[in-house]
């Protein structure tokens, strides 16, 4: 059963929810909708998927979707109750991700420690939460990224096709979950530019953090750890990996063959399948 009362106490959670590309949106199209995170899969809209996760895990604070407008959390009824119970909450959403963190980052009450996460990962579970909340609290960074190694992944998911970050040490991906201990960490939201995406294209690299993690990156100098340490060193923070050790981690509803897997996991999760 779903927890309803966010706590001061905890940090606060940004789910990044607009949509990039609208109609084009080969998702949306499918199921219908005006944004990929509206698209019901196996029968619970995504969106709301992620917003229960927050709320069973019970280690997170005041909900804020960044997405264009209330109306389009009315149009399903559970967003539409915890909107008006006062259990999310809407902040703007600008020109680029980025620009949309720092925006809500300025109109969210304790605004930190925050957590982002996007409104595609339907998969997460209270569990992948809690394990990283609970690093992040043992952590002392000024932020901290969320990864799990490609070997777990394709242990349960061998045909996902992940952009995996192949460095020194091995691959990885990112798992969507980001924290910020205070706004001097909001350097960081640089890695928002352009969407991300820097395992499917790394030359964005190059325009968040410089020529020198780029270097490491594509000719795999460093480990993960080397990298992220260059990269916060860069922007005048210190930040923290927090790895989890789930398959579905970074499986985010990013296109039809993503979606696909999903619902056949949700399906096989809520039969009991695993």
């Amino acid at each position: 059963m779903s927890k309803t009362t966010p706590s001061a106490n905890k940090p606060a959670v940004l789910v990044l929810a607009a949509s990039r590309s609208g109609a084009d949106d080969p998702v949306a199209r499918l199921k219908g909708t005006s944004h990929k995170c509206l698209a019901p899969i196996d029968g619970v809209v995504m969106l709301e998927r992620v917003v229960r996760a927050i709320l069973d895990s019970d280690v997170l604070g005041q909900i804020y979707i960044s997405i264009e407008s209330e109306e389009l959390l009315r149009t399903v009824p559970a967003l539409k109750n915890w909107l008006e119970g006062g259990i999310i909450r809407i902040t703007p959403v600008r020109g680029n991700l980025a620009d949309s963190v720092l925006a809500a980052a300025q109109m969210m009450e304790n605004a930190f420690p925050m957590v982002i996460t996007t409104g595609d990962n339907a998969l997460h579970t209270a569990e992948i939460l809690q394990d990283f909340v609970g690093q992040f609290n043992a952590l002392s960074g000024d932020a901290a990224a969320g990864f799990t190694t490609a070997e777990t992944v394709i242990a349960d998911f061998p045909e996902v096709g992940l952009a995996y970050h192949r460095l020194k040490d091995g691959g990885y991906s990112s798992c969507n979950l980001y924290a910020f201990r205070s706004d001097k960490a909001l350097t960081a939201v640089r890695i928002f530019e352009g969407g991300g995406q820097f395992g499917k294209r790394p030359m964005r690299i190059i325009k968040a953090f410089g020529i020198s993690p780029f270097i490491l990156y594509k000719f795999r100098l460093a480990t993960l750890d080397q990298l992220l340490k260059r990269i916060a060193r860069n922007l005048g923070i210190s930040a923290d990996i927090i790895m989890l050790p789930y398959s579905y981690g970074p499986i985010d509803v990013d296109n039809i063959p993503f979606f696909d897997i999903s619902e056949r996991a949700l399906r096989e999760r809520r039969l009991g399948k695993n």
